[in-house]
């Protein structure tokens, strides 16, 4: 994946751990780690995200599900430190009516039976559109979950720029004011990793559906002005955008480029 991520004009990539709607993963090939961590070092990637897979609920209120987000979760962040000190993100999870507070307090739970202080690895939670019972669709609600946490400085978020929109955070008027309250609620200095996706719906739409950048409600301004931004624009950038062919992809990535003046 890093040399098809150079190939696109990308200098980090994400990843799912394992297949995102099943639950095993392949063994780690050591001579895979080594030629990874040799590309790295050579092209200058230092930084990419892992996603967990999205069958992970950590807040389910079905017993065996919530096990097997502790499994996945555990099991995930042991293969990370093959490539130490890079992210791990995860969707918060759907508390299915059980209420955001005991939600909250099943997704805390979890991260601090996985958490391990000698861990390199920042796992990091996602920012939520809203829809169902999803958790993360506030940053009060994210917040809850971290000031649980037994080891805070083992955990950050990544923002989702469709999510935040649709969760009803106007980026594209007032962003200032969006990132403001970020940093009153949660702390800027928590914000390591940004999701640039474009979203077919109006702010406040609860629906999560992605469009390529420049294509849907948020517009290409406003990305241009969160990938230049004085407090955004040293964090690393994952494009999920609904795309064609890889060179959609690269594509966006020069463009993107152009806006902030990177070659």
């Amino acid at each position: 994946m890093a040399q098809e991520a150079l190939s696109l004009g990308a200098n980090t990539f994400q990843f799912f751990t394992r297949n995102p709607r099943g639950c095993k993963a392949k063994p780690l090939d050591p001579a895979d780690v080594a030629a990874f961590h040799a590309l790295c070092a050579e092209s200058g990637i230092t930084r990419v995200l892992a996603h967990a897979p999205y069958t992970l609920n950590a807040a389910a209120a079905d017993a065996h599900v919530q096990e097997f987000a502790l499994q996945v979760f555990a099991d995930d962040l042991v293969r990370m430190e093959n490539t130490p000190n890079q992210l791990y993100n995860f969707h918060p999870g759907s508390h299915v009516k059980q209420g955001v507070d005991v939600g909250v307090e099943k997704v805390a739970a979890v991260l601090n039976q996985v958490l391990q202080p000698q861990q390199t690895t920042m796992v990091l939670l996602e920012t939520m559109a809203g829809k169902g019972t999803e958790l993360g669709r506030t940053f009060q609600e994210l917040q809850e979950i971290l000031r649980r946490v037994n080891l805070p400085e083992k955990v950050g978020v990544c923002l989702d720029t469709c999510h935040v929109w649709d969760a009803g955070y106007d980026i594209v008027g007032n962003l200032e004011g969006v990132l403001e309250e970020f940093d009153q609620v949660i702390g800027l200095e928590k914000l390591r990793a940004i999701h640039l996706n474009d979203s077919k719906n109006p702010c406040g739409a609860h629906k999560d559906r992605h469009e390529r950048i420049g294509e849907g409600h948020i517009g290409f301004e406003a990305f241009a002005r969160i990938v230049t931004h004085p407090q955004l624009a040293h964090l690393p950038f994952y494009l999920e955008t609904p795309q064609d062919s890889l060179e959609g992809y690269a594509a966006e990535i020069a463009r993107l480029r152009a806006a902030a003046g990177r070659k």
